[in-house]
Formats: C-alpha cells, sequence, structure tokens
C-alpha cells in the first residue's frame, strides 16, 4: 500500500480540532495586520513564534492568537479560511470544531469584546457557506477555557443552551488540566446534557487518570479529548472499551506539548490493543505543523495498519461524530466505495 496516497483520498471526518487552532500562518498573518501587537505578522517569524517550550508556552502562544480575534468580521473570515484549507487535498467531509466563545464575547479590554449574538452569527454565516462552497459539514462544540473558572463556565453554558446555534452538537472543557480540577464543573456539563448536547470534555493530556475518571463519572463525558494518561490505567482502558467511550488522539499535538516525550511512546498503540475507539485528529494543526492526513500516516505507522485498518480508522471517526444520520451514512458509503476502488488496498 502506498499509505501517503491512499490516506490523502481518503474520505475522513475529524472530532477535535480547535477554531482558533487551526489559523494557518496566512490567517494569523491577515489577523495581526488587523490588529497589530504581540504577533508577528512575518510568516518566517510566525513559524518561531509556534516553537513551544512545553504545554504552559503553549496556552501562552494560543491565547495571544486568539486575542486578534475581536470582531464579527474577524469571526467569519477565520470560520470560512479555516473550511477552506480543511477541505484542500485532505478529503475533510465532516467536522465538529471546538469553539471557545468566552474569549472573544467576554469584554475582558476595553475595545475588545463582542455580543454574543454576532459572534454566533458569524460562525453560522460561514458555517453554511462553507457547506456551499467546499461540501464540508461543520457542527460546534463550545467548550469552557478552564484557565478563566467558573464564570467561564457559566458564561459559556449561557452561550450553548439561550444562544444555541444551529450547528452546537456539545459542550467540552480545554485548556489547562494542572491546577484545573474537573469535578467544579459538574454543575455545568450535567445543566448541557439536560439541554441535548453531547459532553465532550479534554481531560487526562496532562495529568493523570484520576482527570479521566472525573470526566466520565462527573462530566458524562461521551468522548475523551486526548485522554493520554489512559494508558496508565488498566481498569481505565477496561472500562473505556467496554463503554464505547471513544478517545480522541492527536498525536503531533503531544509530541508539542510535551505531553508525550516521542511518538515511539505515544500510548495510541494500548488504547488500539485494549479495544478503546480511537479516532484520529490534528488538534491545531498549524501551530503544530501537521494536518488530518500526516496524523493518519503516523497513526498508520504506529499501529502497523494497511489500508483496511487505516479505513477503519476512518470509519470509527464517523461512527463517533455526533453527524446526523444522512451524513454519517453518506460519509460512510463513501469511505466504502473508495476502497472498493483503491487499486492498492
Amino acid at each position: 500500500m502506498d499509505a501517503r496516497r491512499f490516506i490523502a483520498g481518503l474520505p475522513k471526518a475529524e472530532l477535535h480540532v480547535h477554531h482558533v487552532g487551526s489559523a494557518s500562518p496566512r490567517m494569523v498573518a491577515e489577523l495581526a495586520s488587523r490588529h497589530p501587537g504581540t504577533v508577528p505578522s512575518d510568516l518566517d517569524e510566525l513559524r518561531r513564534f509556534y516553537e513551544f517550550r512545553d504545554f504552559a508556552h503553549f496556552i501562552e502562544v494560543y491565547l495571544a492568537v486568539v486575542d486578534l480575534v475581536r470582531t464579527p468580521e474577524d469571526i467569519h473570515y477565520l470560520t470560512y479560511e479555516v473550511a477552506r484549507e480543511m477541505s484542500e487535498g485532505q478529503q475533510l467531509r465532516y467536522a465538529e470544531l471546538t469553539c471557545t466563545p468566552y474569549t472573544s464575547v467576554r469584554p475582558h479590554e476595553e475595545g475588545k469584546g463582542m455580543p454574543i449574538e454576532a459572534y454566533t452569527e458569524a460562525i453560522e454565516d460561514a458555517r453554511i457557506a462553507a457547506e456551499r462552497d467546499f461540501g464540508l459539514v461543520l457542527r460546534w462544540i463550545y467548550d469552557i477555557p478552564g484557565e478563566f473558572g467558573l464564570p467561564a463556565a457559566e458564561a459559556t453554558l449561557d452561550y450553548a443552551v439561550n444562544h444555541r446555534p444551529e450547528g452546537l452538537i456539545g459542550f467540552g472543557l480545554g485548556g489547562p488540566e494542572i491546577g484545573v480540577p474537573r469535578p467544579q464543573f459538574e454543575p455545568y456539563f450535567t445543566a448541557a446534557r439536560q439541554a441535548g448536547l453531547h459532553c465532550l470534555p479534554h481531560a487526562g493530556e496532562t495529568t493523570g487518570p484520576e482527570t479521566i475518571w472525573d470526566a466520565v463519572r462527573l462530566l458524562g463525558a461521551e468522548r475523551i479529548g486526548h485522554g493520554t494518561s489512559a494508558a496508565q490505567d488498566s481498569a481505565l482502558l477496561e472500562y473505556l472499551a467496554e463503554n464505547d467511550i471513544p478517545l480522541e488522539v492527536c498525536p503531533s499535538s503531544n509530541i508539542a506539548t510535551r505531553a508525550v516525550a516521542t511518538l515511539e511512546e505515544h500510548p495510541i498503540r494500548a488504547f488500539h490493543e485494549a479495544g478503546v475507539p480511537v479516532t484520529v485528529n490534528s488538534d491545531d494543526p498549524p501551530m503544530f505543523n501537521t494536518s488530518l492526513n500526516r496524523e493518519y500516516e503516523i497513526a498508520a505507522d504506529l499501529l502497523e495498519l494497511d489500508s483496511d485498518g487505516v479505513a477503519e480508522l476512518a470509519r470509527t471517526a464517523v461512527r463517533a461524530s455526533y453527524a446526523d444520520d444522512a451524513v454519517n451514512q453518506r460519509v460512510l458509503g463513501e469511505i466504502d466505495a473508495y476502497v472498493a476502488a483503491a487499486p492498492d488496498a
């Protein structure tokens, strides 16, 4: 199998990819020219800007880019251009994009912040345009930026429940894990679940398995973002497998943020061998100099997969998604048709 060629043409879904974190250097340079300040607008300088020392430094850089997204026009530009780049060369058919409206809506500094109604209108207009122009179906996960604590949780729940965009399917929790215990967010996830949203928090990326247990037991997690430390707890792996709780695995991200030392040490094989559903994702692809295609190539290598195994990874992502039945069946059908027609499959 020519793995790279097979993966490049394979229809895919992506479940763990961040809205602002998907801004390519081209987009960041445009936003930085609109709002001059701490983020360089020169492409070479931006590449150096994206060299992370550790997870805390990644968060620092990420928030600097977040600060460039200040107006509804910025939101629309970012969303539409992210969709364009997702659709080019990756055969991406469906994506659940994690958005953090709190950091764009809250009036945290004079002259910054926009009404939630304007934010919602901008992402929805861009979503509809992206499906029309690129054939890419987008859905939203609103996540709490954990570093801002309970005020961010309260506001994000309000945005999700009282200003709910049509494309919203999930409620999440991101940002740093150290010093941000998951139990405090239980009431917000309970309310989100009662409102019909799926609970999709990050957990166990830079902390131990107990954070994942908290996400499952207290937050009602239906999928786990990253879940890297699950490999340290055999009982947890068994629980995830028995309860069909997928892990959203992002190999290059884990290396870039130093959550995992080397690709050879990545726990994806342990997850796979334990029978835990695994989806492959790019997280913040331009920041980590990767793409969804590249993450599939890494996973295929680490798991020693042939074309059928790679195709099954793609099917797992579709099945683990919250796409409606029509989209789900269409993408699964496209995957099956591609595999049947592939000369070296």
